[in-house]
């Protein structure tokens, strides 16, 4: 587990605990998006359902990858 400081929308600091592998995949997501690893948590952040936002970004990213694994090739 790694914890990671984070910057909501450019003004709110805070941080997450996740799993390194969570952590690499988020960068690869981001990079994917062309965004900012800021930006991706914001936008997770933005439109998360679970309370905390380490779950929250957890959940993302197993989304993420269902979606384009059943995604047509």
């Amino acid at each position: 587990m790694i914890k990671v400081s984070v910057l909501i929308a450019n003004r709110h600091a805070t941080s997450i605990t996740i799993e390194e592998e969570f952590f690499e995949a988020l960068l690869d997501i981001a990079a994917e998006m062309k965004l900012s690893r800021n930006q991706l948590i914001t936008l997770i952040d933005k439109t998360r359902t679970a309370d905390n936002l380490s779950s929250a970004v957890r959940l993302y990213i197993l989304q993420y990858y269902q979606k384009k694994s059943a995604a047509p090739k």
